[in-house]
């Protein structure tokens, strides 16, 4: 089959001990990133099989109507919105998903967390300039010695989203003696009660009360823009918002907005709507904003874990099995 892998950003897919598993088959691997439909449909012309990273790009009724060869979309991870499974089901393609490992996000989360609490970042930055001692981070909006950074032991860990990845962070949290208090559905806070955390009395405790909240929700059409600017000014300037999540979960520019009137003092994110991001956008030229650029799943051994299956996934196609295919029910396969 002629299989084509999109936004290998790192040029890492082509390396993996799994890409083996392909021998015998055109694997074609593109490593920047194109967004319009007619770039993609000359990218995808010939393609007979496509294996997206995550959420990287959208596959369209539109752009799936301009690949004649397509046979079968292969999501790394969960597929999501960003993938139309009902065109591709009328159009003949067979979709098929596999796992992700909550590990690789979780630390990074804490990654994040640590890094904003002790200012790591602006630190660095600071030391490459030949300042010693000096993170900055002294506006009229900021409290007090806010660049001294504060230890994590003692305070408070807010956990909105308690699934796989917020679980682990609760135990990270736990294991720096943290308070981790719990918000999310009924169920999930029953959950963190039964796993000895708390749960916030409201909505509006978790903001005011945390000093440290991690965002680990899933993305739906009721978590879609849930978080607001006035959930955000409930936080105190000294705390710190981290999103490792979707950047859907919050409604456009209040992040920017809060961090500006110092409330909370400092996010980190790795999560934006637009991705790659501009080198102009307004987080990144923020002195209490810390940016990655979506790596929580970005890991040599989880990258092996997913294109292992993905790949798996495309070879058991190409002999005719579609046991991984979501979408086989009601599926009449193209023929090319």
């Amino acid at each position: 089959m002629q299989i084509t892998v999109l936004d290998d950003y790192q040029d890492a897919v082509r390396k993996l001990d799994c890409a083996q598993h392909l021998a015998g088959h055109d694997l074609k691997i593109f490593n920047n990133t194109v967004k319009g439909v007619g770039q993609l449909s000359v990218r995808l012309r010939d393609a007979q099989a496509v294996v997206l990273i995550r959420e990287r790009t959208a596959l369209s009724r539109q752009l799936l109507e301009k690949c004649p060869k397509l046979q079968l979309v292969v999501q790394t991870g969960r597929i999501g919105p960003h993938v139309d499974v009902q065109a591709c089901t009328d159009l003949g393609i067979a979709v098929a998903q596999g796992q992700t490992d909550p590990a690789v996000t979780a630390e990074l989360t804490w990654a994040l967390v640590l890094a904003a609490a002790r200012r790591l970042p602006q630190y660095i930055a600071s030391l490459k300039h030949g300042a010693w001692q000096q993170a900055g981070l002294k506006s009229q909006s900021m409290p007090p010695n806010f660049g001294l950074g504060q230890r994590l032991a003692g305070k408070t860990l807010g956990i909105w989203g308690y699934g796989r990845i917020g679980q682990q962070v609760a135990r990270y949290a736990q294991a720096f003696d943290m308070r981790v208090q719990v918000w999310g559905s009924e169920a999930s806070r029953a959950r963190a009660v039964e796993h000895g955390f708390a749960a916030a009395p409201s909505r509006e405790a978790l903001f005011a009360t945390s000093d440290v909240l991690s965002l680990h929700l899933r993305l739906s059409e009721s978590t879609r823009h849930l978080i607001t600017l006035a959930d955000l000014s409930l936080m105190r300037p000294t705390s710190i918002l981290v999103n490792t999540a979707r950047p859907e979960l919050l409604v456009p520019d209040a992040l920017v907005a809060a961090l500006n009137r110092g409330r909370p003092g400092l996010a980190a994110v790795d999560v934006f709507e637009a991705e790659p991001i501009l080198q102009g956008h307004p987080l990144l030229r923020l002195e209490n904003a810390i940016c990655t650029p979506h790596i929580g799943f970005v890991e040599l051994q989880h990258y092996e874990y997913l294109f292992s299956q993905a790949f798996d996934t495309v070879r058991k196609f190409a002999a005719g099995d579609l046991s991984d295919v979501i979408n086989a029910q009601g599926l009449s396969l193209r023929r090319v």
